[in-house]
């Protein structure tokens, strides 16, 4: 199993889960929380995290182009939520479980 831990620094975190986790929810299973949401991507589950200062993402899938794919998506959604904020530092750490 891959996993990829992600995060980007934000006061707007809040904001910005329920902007994904509302835009996920079109094409795939989504559980939104107050403060998480589970989202099942078609590559792997991916829980994504509000924080006072940031959103955290936690990724798994069967191979490692998925998490590659996972983290595009997000990236991909999050810069045009986000767009006012522009760039976002995301950070990343890959491995294996």
């Amino acid at each position: 199993m891959f996993t990829t831990r992600g995060s980007v620094k934000t006061d707007n975190a809040a904001k910005y889960l329920v902007q994904l986790c509302k835009h996920f929810a079109h094409k795939v299973t989504v559980d939104l929380g107050e403060t998480s949401g589970d989202v099942a991507f078609p590559m792997g589950p991916c829980t994504i995290t509000a924080t006072d200062d940031a959103l955290i993402f936690d990724g798994q899938s069967e191979k490692a182009e998925g998490i590659e794919k996972m983290k595009g998506v997000i990236i991909v959604h999050l810069d045009k939520f986000a767009w006012r904020e522009a760039p976002l530092n995301y950070r990343w750490e890959d491995g294996q479980a």
